[in-house]
């Protein structure tokens, strides 16, 4: 801050901001749980929150027109501007001075993009802030190395302390994964028998409409990883489209197990994946993409590992149609509500969204009813009618438990 500020509007504020810069907010994830918002405990420690290298004055830069570059160990994680941001500059100083006098000197930090990655002692982070208007304004790179603590936490006070939810909003990553058994019942069965299960309690809008594997014969179960595309607009395409946008974080982010989801509001008129970016995937882990919109290189896609659904083969580049806008948010995908974490199955027939919480239970129940339908096809071609045992009535049940016992699967 350049002067003492208090119950200024937003148009007002940007006018006090004197200097912008770099800052390392870093934090200790497994002291947050004690801070209840206020980051004492998990972002106050002794060499935290480094700032510069240079300070740009603010006259001299737009606050809508900066960018932010982070680097760990040299790869860039983090590259947006303040183009997006949700409350600029000037509405952060107003709101801020509601409640506080800021006086000369004070830091505001804004807040980061999507990219936050978790480091390790010995890894090296670097933060540079610039002007997209002037090449020439730029911070440098702040360059912090990571270092252990010189010694244990005392045992009085609130003690660090992790679990799976902890390190899954470290690494931005769901907080529950699917269990190994019910992602194998999951792998046995089909799409259709599972929207059928789904369809039982409720749930008729879970399948991901429009979307075909380019790989007939294809099988997809994992949880969910989300991207975004929004339609075109030519002012933020080198904004929102070049550099580590959207789209390539969430290739370098998704994991082993997951599948990433893409929504492109089912615009068939560009790609939405290629074949590097499909390979990086697998590279990484991923089990499956999903997207209704277009693929590109659906020849070369067909042949990987990775089963890619689609909602049609598009040469385009996404330039084209869309803008990669954010990663791990709800989505809408082929009329379906997709959430980071959820469930996402597919075969030849299409791909449907599972609830976590409700995946065990439908596989379970799923796995039944077509063991029951194996069943039910012998029966009809020993020449039986499907009155009554398709389904299952309670007349064929004995027979149903017979077949079982005598090693019916």
């Amino acid at each position: 801050m350049g002067r003492t500020t208090h119950r200024v509007t937003p148009e007002q504020g940007w006018a006090a901001v004197r200097w912008v810069t770099a800052g390392n907010d870093a934090g200790v994830y497994d002291m947050r749980y004690a801070d209840r918002g206020s980051n004492v405990r998990s972002k106050g420690g002794d060499g935290f929150t480094p700032l510069g290298v240079e300070l740009l004055p603010a006259e001299k830069v737009r606050p809508d027109r900066l960018w932010i570059r982070t680097y760990l160990n040299g790869e860039v994680v983090q590259d947006d501007t303040s183009e997006g941001l949700f409350f600029g500059f000037g509405q952060l100083v107003a709101d801020l001075s509601e409640m506080l006098t800021l006086q000369p000197g004070d830091v505001i930090l804004t807040g980061t993009p999507a990219g936050a990655s978790v480091a390790q002692p010995g890894d090296v982070v670097e933060v540079e802030v610039g002007s997209l208007d002037d090449p020439a304004l730029t911070t440098g790179r702040l360059r912090n190395r990571v270092v252990a603590g010189d010694g244990p936490v005392g045992t009085y006070g609130a003690p660090p302390k992790a679990d799976d939810t902890t390190r899954a909003e470290a690494y931005g990553q769901p907080a529950k994964g699917l269990d190994p058994a019910v992602r194998a019942q999951l792998s046995s069965v089909s799409v259709a028998t599972l929207s059928a299960q789904l369809r039982k309690r409720g749930l008729n809008t879970v399948s991901i409409d429009g979307v075909h594997p380019l790989r007939p014969g294809s099988k997809m179960v994992g949880t969910a990883r989300t991207l975004r595309y929004l339609p075109l607009r030519e002012d933020l395409s080198d904004s929102r489209g070049a550099g580590f946008n959207a789209q390539k974080r969430a290739i370098e982010a998704v994991g082993a197990g997951e599948v990433l989801v893409m929504e492109a509001r089912g615009e068939a008129g560009s790609g939405t994946i290629g074949d590097i970016l499909a390979l990086r995937a697998q590279v990484r882990g991923a089990v499956g993409i999903v997207t209704d919109g277009g693929a590109r290189d659906s020849a070369t896609l067909s042949t990987l590992d990775i089963p890619v659904f689609a909602g049609v083969a598009h040469p385009a580049v996404l330039g084209r149609r869309h803008v990669p806008w954010e990663t791990d948010v709800a989505i809408g995908c082929g009329g379906a509500l997709v959430e980071p974490g959820d469930v996402i199955v597919g075969d030849d027939d299409g791909v449907l969204v599972i609830p976590l919480a409700l995946a065990a239970e439908v596989a379970a129940d799923t796995v039944e009813q077509e063991r029951q339908e194996r069943f039910i096809v012998e029966q009809v071609q020993a020449g039986n009618s499907v009155k009554g045992l398709y389904p299952l009535g309670k007349d064929w049940k004995p027979a149903y438990q017979q077949w079982l016992e005598g090693g019916g699967k």
